[in-house]
């Protein structure tokens, strides 16, 4: 069941890296929802490698199919299944990880748990599982933006930090927009900051070596009441699909771990009455407040650690446990943060459309 998400709207992952193909299955989405291929297929277009010289040159052109339920352009309420077919396919670049395990991969871990593992490109741990999850996420984003009134909700994810290079703080008010964060090739909308990451990068893979980065989301348009409290607290979702992304390391929401440096008298977010509705006067609470959403902007940030494949020799062992060493090949994103805002993203869709149908089918206050 590890590769199912959601409870009403659910999503289920399939393919392998370098297989014929990944994908994804939908089930639960709403009917007569207008929908097209060009919608996806703009996602799909944020994630694929390729797109600029500081990610990996894997070339695919991650085209979706849409197999089944989407009937004359719209939702037909069955499953939907999406199909994205692996072009540039380069197996023969992992054989000498057939044997070997590659130093903070997944294949040791892959190994003791199945007893065998696929071992081209990593296959069902690499990161091109996401096709699925952003092509999914697309389809959410559309519910979301047309489907819940009162302007629909707004998503976005951009880059804060890459290695010890960070955006200031004070640059970080507001709400940016699309065209801010999709202006550079960092996905960063502070401008200074984004060129100064661009070329940590390309300084990092000169040497070989890799880096990581913290990517922000920010919501706005969510009305108070979304979560189920206790064990699916909506920030808890969140967190758990944030981290069940490959590469993530850490998760906060609002004030975050600073938030442990106040006293409550600093943390605390005081009840007011603004325009007839209440609201907060501060947002340490990053929206969510014993698990449900308070209708504020909802606000958490996501930790990638450096790419794992990195092209130095390392020391590692075999399938046998001998000692051995391992030079990293294969195309690799020397940072994968700047792909994983439109993955980010779309898991934040996924949650929140989940707890969107959840509350309605509960208590019947939400309508689409």
């Amino acid at each position: 069941m590890g590769n199912i998400f959601g409870k009403l709207f659910t999503i289920t992952t399939w393919g392998e890296s370098h297989g014929l193909g990944v994908g994804v299955t939908i089930d639960g989405c709403p009917p007569g929802l207008a929908i097209s291929a060009e919608e996806i297929q703009a996602e799909l277009d944020r994630r694929r490698p390729g797109q600029s010289d500081i990610v990996t040159p894997r070339k695919e052109e991650d085209k979706v199919e849409i197999w089944s339920g989407i009937f004359e352009g719209k939702t037909a309420g069955t499953p939907i299944t999406l199909l994205v077919r692996n072009g540039d396919q380069r197996p023969g670049a992992y054989d000498e990880m057939r044997d070997k395990f590659r130093p903070s991969h997944a294949d040791f871990t892959y190994q003791q748990k199945f007893g065998l593992r696929d071992h081209r490109g990593g296959g069902r741990s690499s990161a091109r599982e996401t096709v699925g999850r952003v092509a999914a996420g697309a389809i959410a984003k559309r519910i979301l933006m047309a489907g819940t009134g009162s302007g629909g909700v707004e998503i976005r994810a951009f880059l804060t930090q890459v290695h010890n290079i960070a955006v200031p703080a004070a640059a970080l008010a507001g709400f940016p927009t699309l065209a801010e964060v999709e202006a550079t090739a960092v996905r960063c909308p502070h401008l200074p900051t984004a060129a100064a990451m661009i070329e940590r990068i390309k300084a990092v893979r000169s040497e070989g070596d890799s880096v990581g980065g913290v990517i922000e989301c920010r919501v706005r348009g969510v009305p108070a009441g979304l979560g189920a409290p206790v064990f699916d607290r909506l920030e808890a979702d969140l967190a758990k699909a944030m981290l069940s992304l490959p590469a993530t390391k850490g998760f906060e929401i609002g004030s975050g771990f600073a938030g442990a440096t106040l006293r409550g008298s600093e943390h605390n977010d005081a009840f007011e009455n603004r325009d007839g509705a209440v609201r907060t006067a501060t947002n340490r609470s990053g929206g969510v407040q014993g698990g449900i959403s308070n209708g504020e902007e909802i606000v958490f940030r996501v930790a990638f650690k450096p790419t794992a494949t990195i092209l130095q020799l390392q020391a590692t062992v075999d399938k046998a446990g001998a000692a051995t060493e391992l030079m990293g090949r294969g195309r690799h994103d020397p940072c994968v943060v700047p792909r994983a805002v439109p993955i980010v993203e779309a898991m934040t869709a996924l949650v929140l459309l989940d707890h969107w149908l959840r509350q309605s089918a509960q208590c019947g206050t939400f309508k689409f």
